[in-house]
């Protein structure tokens, strides 16, 4: 009897989950549960953040980066203290045999599959590093959370590829909105910086689940994040060219912040006997910062509504400016976990700022509004950093529900965007993983492409010839028509290059000649690991129609072909393709 229930329930599992498959209605509805979860882990973890920061600073219903001064400097030992618990879990997680997967990654690269193991742990390095007072938002637990909850439901239902990377992204943007109190700005969320496409078919499950978790969120009775704006304003073509302008200036100066985090990370890594300690260092050195101006600390949500409201001066501005950068730089690069992406809104806010100051100043006439400038800056600096124009333009939209300032944001977020696409290349998400050894340069599914290696689609059937062989004994040993080209190797098996038939039947050629004189591709190879795209660049630089690939004692282990590689690489392209879009 009992396994005769078992495998009833089995059965009623498995025809669920092909239901669940096949139905469009009930994909919404798991999307609706998984941003119910994103919402409630969203808040969880600000709850949690929050509760840290209250014990090491007091702060109570202010926010730690609004407060005037740290009347207690013994407070601030909070950074080296949580400098010290990550080193902790470093010391624990020293046993993974694996790194932690992101979530744009594992939606690039594993069609979504997130393990929730890793989506715990950043979120509790992310937690302990902003509740410390380090320079970094929450939103990299946000993401991570959301989006490592809809991926163990989806892999519980067994989803496909394409529907679990998009319940994974739409987990993610739910999170994202539900800390925002902003549902369409989570929704392009998931579709600009996780999931990497827009789709018909994934409009609905996206925008249920981020209305399903911003729901949570006013059910609990958390105040959003809106900031007050002026009204009845008019803008005319000036207005545009000005906010354009400060899109560029937004676009240089995310630039900047991405390369000066890589920079000295590069130099802290590069550390050994105190490497490990990097965090409890980071946390030292943060102390004078925080010092000399609280408004450093976390991310700046209670900063940036501060300067709305009391609009300080240039100086003071300036001022602070580097100290969050610096701040920035240090708490990620010495090991704190988290985001840039709420640290650059309070970025983006004071170079608007400023830039309005400074504007001001030298063309009177163009009476630039600080808190105008302030939110433009917001967009157009978090577009440089994080990526994703439309994301921040909902935003804008839905945290200040002024409608009249969204063309010149759009302005100056698609600016900043298209500059920092076009100088740099990556948001500060992908830089990482780059920096870390990764190809992934957007969310956008490319597991495919890293499968197409040239050790996966080599062939093994090559002619060889030794590299002392006379042209009489190549024309012995292949005779014209029985093979187009033929492998040089020397005695121990190392490739020396490749020789078409055709060059050696040449009758000026002597016969006594050596066949390595008219050996060609000599010092080009490809490697086992070597990549399609490279592959394919290759055959377009030399014009080649094959191509060896050999180990690393350099001996031939295959031959790729031009022709072979290009239609296997159209192959995957178009199955992707159907994968995305569906049947046409």
């Amino acid at each position: 009897m009992a396994s005769s229930g078992k495998y009833l329930v089995r059965s009623a599992a498995i025809r669920f989950r092909r239901r669940l498959r096949e139905s469009e209605a009930a994909f919404i509805v798991l999307a609706l549960l998984a941003g119910l979860a994103a919402g409630i882990l969203t808040n969880a973890q600000q709850f949690l953040a929050h509760g840290i920061q209250h014990f090491f600073y007091g702060v109570t219903i202010n926010r730690l980066s609004a407060l005037g001064s740290i009347h207690h400097p013994w407070r601030l030992l909070a950074l080296p203290i949580g400098g010290l618990l990550l080193v902790f879990m470093a010391r624990w997680l020293h046993r993974r045999r694996r790194t932690l997967i992101d979530v744009v990654e594992a939606n690039a690269l594993h069609g979504g599959r997130l393990p929730l193991s890793d989506s715990l742990i950043i979120a509790g390095q992310t937690i302990v590093s902003n509740g410390a007072g380090a320079s970094v938002g929450l939103e990299a637990a946000y993401a991570q959370m959301g989006g490592g909850i809809a991926s163990a439901l989806g892999q519980w239902f067994k989803l496909r590829r394409a529907d679990l990377r998009t319940l994974t992204g739409a987990g993610a943007g739910a999170a994202v909105g539900a800390a925002f109190g902003a549902p369409l700005a989570g929704a392009f969320y998931a579709f600009e910086i996780v999931i990497g496409t827009y789709t018909p078919a994934a409009i609905a499950p996206v925008v249920t689940a981020a209305l399903s978790a911003v729901f949570v969120t006013r059910l609990l009775g958390v105040e959003p994040y809106l900031i007050a704006t002026t009204a009845d304003r008019v803008l005319h073509t000036p207005d545009y060219l000005v906010y354009a302008a400060l899109g560029l200036v937004c676009a240089f100066m995310g630039i900047v912040v991405m390369r000066l985090v890589t920079a000295m990370e590069l130099v802290v890594q590069a550390w050994t006997r105190i490497g490990v300690w990097r965090p409890v260092i980071g946390g030292l050195l943060l102390m004078p910062i925080a010092w000399l101006s609280p408004q450093a600390l976390s991310a700046g949500h209670g900063a940036l509504h501060l300067n709305l409201l009391l609009h300080p001066p240039i100086m003071f501005l300036l001022t602070v400016l580097a100290l969050k950068i610096a701040a920035s730089v240090i708490s990620l690069s010495f090991g704190f976990r988290g985001g840039l992406f709420f640290a650059s809104l309070f970025l983006g806010s004071l170079v608007g700022q400023i830039f309005a100051g400074v504007g001001n100043m030298l063309f009177p006439g163009l009476a630039i509004d600080s808190n105008d400038a302030a939110l433009v800056g917001m967009a157009a600096f978090s577009v440089s950093v994080v990526g994703g124009p439309m994301t921040l333009a909902m935003l804008m939209l839905e945290t200040t529900h002024d409608f009249a300032l969204m063309g010149v944001v759009l302005t100056a977020s698609l600016i900043s965007s298209a500059v920092t696409r076009e100088a740099f290349g990556y948001s500060f998400s992908t830089w990482r993983l780059h920096v870390r050894g990764s190809i992934v340069r957007s969310p956008r599914d490319i597991s495919w492409v890293v499968d197409l290696h040239a050790g996966r689609i080599m062939r093994k059937d090559w002619v060889s010839i030794a590299d002392d062989s006379t042209i009489a004994a190549f024309r012995a040993a292949i005779p014209l028509g029985s093979a187009s080209k033929a492998v040089l190797v020397d005695r121990e098996g190392r490739y020396r290059g490749i020789v078409p038939t055709a060059l050696v039947y040449r009758s000026d050629l002597a016969l006594d000649g050596l066949v390595s004189s008219v050996a060609t591709l000599v010092d080009t190879t490809l490697h086992p690991e070597t990549g399609i795209q490279e592959m394919l660049a290759l055959f377009d630089r030399l014009g080649v129609d094959e191509m060896v690939v050999v180990d690393a004692a350099h001996h031939v282990v295959g031959v790729v072909t031009e022709r072979h590689a290009r239609r296997r690489y159209f192959e995957k392209l178009e199955s992707a393709q159907r994968d995305i879009f569906g049947e046409t």
